[in-house]
């Protein structure tokens, strides 16, 4: 929170400036050790899932607003026993008065357990435990923590930076993986003249802890280009990162062993 409050907390509503736009910051080493990080990581993730040497696949579910718990739960059921790795709360998912959060939670854990035991693969489903307050939020993960659910799901733009960081902190110590959701990001990232690159968002979700984030994709129904995407999903993902301007890349980053996120391709595959 601070780290945005020194380096964009001013400057971008002085008078003076028409337009002010962030593409990229380096992190120092120094500074970088100073965070936990994602709760767990890549690597950890697939030794929780036991499946290495792919992609992983899911899908939101849909219509992503007006089913019943029961019915959700059953969708859920039916794309975990087709064979997808995991399915998804819709962002606008929430608790409303046709299917409260704790419904959803326990019909989607039933889901989970029926599809896990008739295809001996461990399933997920990211529970959306995004709330009006840090402690609705946290009592959500705990009751997805208690019925077993692997992992859950946070909207860190909208939550806010010392919300999320204070899931993941509950998600490492508890053992449930934490999927970020980016649901906001375009009013900051969209105009080129204006605000600031969501590799700098990337990089700041990454210090704040996630161990998934939506990364966009080159061939669906939002906006991305394709290098400059290749770009930021390694800024994500890899140790040690290579100033390379050609994909956006305006500093070397050193993460210092912190643990990656991984990338999840969203907008209407």
């Amino acid at each position: 929170t601070n780290l945005f409050t020194s380096i964009v907390g001013n400057v971008f509503g002085f008078k003076a400036l028409r337009a002010l736009r962030l593409e990229d910051l380096r992190i120092p080493p120094a500074y970088v050790k100073t965070f936990a990080g994602p709760p767990h990581g890549i690597q950890v993730e697939r030794d929780k899932l036991n499946k290495y040497g792919r992609g992983l696949l899911g899908c939101t579910i849909k219509p992503k607003l007006g089913l019943s718990a029961k019915n959700y739960g059953r969708a859920v059921y039916e794309c975990l026993r087709g064979g997808l790795d995991f399915t998804k709360d819709d962002e606008n998912v929430n608790s409303q008065p046709f299917m409260r959060w704790r419904d959803r939670f326990l019909f989607v854990s039933e889901a989970l357990y029926k599809a896990q035991a008739e295809t001996g693969e461990i399933k997920g489903h990211y529970l959306n435990a995004t709330a009006g307050n840090c402690e609705e939020m946290l009592k959500r993960a705990s009751c997805a923590k208690d019925l077993g659910v692997p992992i859950v799901m946070h909207d860190y733009l909208t939550g806010g930076f010392t919300a999320n960081t204070s899931l993941a902190s509950y998600c490492r110590d508890n053992g449930l993986l934490l999927h970020i959701h980016r649901a906001m990001h375009a009013v900051i990232d969209r105009q080129k003249n204006h605000g600031m690159h969501f590799r700098v968002l990337a990089k700041a979700l990454r210090l704040s802890g996630g161990d998934h984030l939506h990364s966009g994709t080159v061939v669906g129904k939002l906006e991305g280009e394709r290098e400059v995407t290749l770009g930021f999903v390694d800024l994500m993902r890899d140790d040690y990162i290579e100033k390379d301007r050609s994909r956006g890349i305006y500093f070397t980053q050193d993460w210092c062993s912190m643990g990656g996120v991984m990338p999840v391709a969203s907008g209407g595959i």
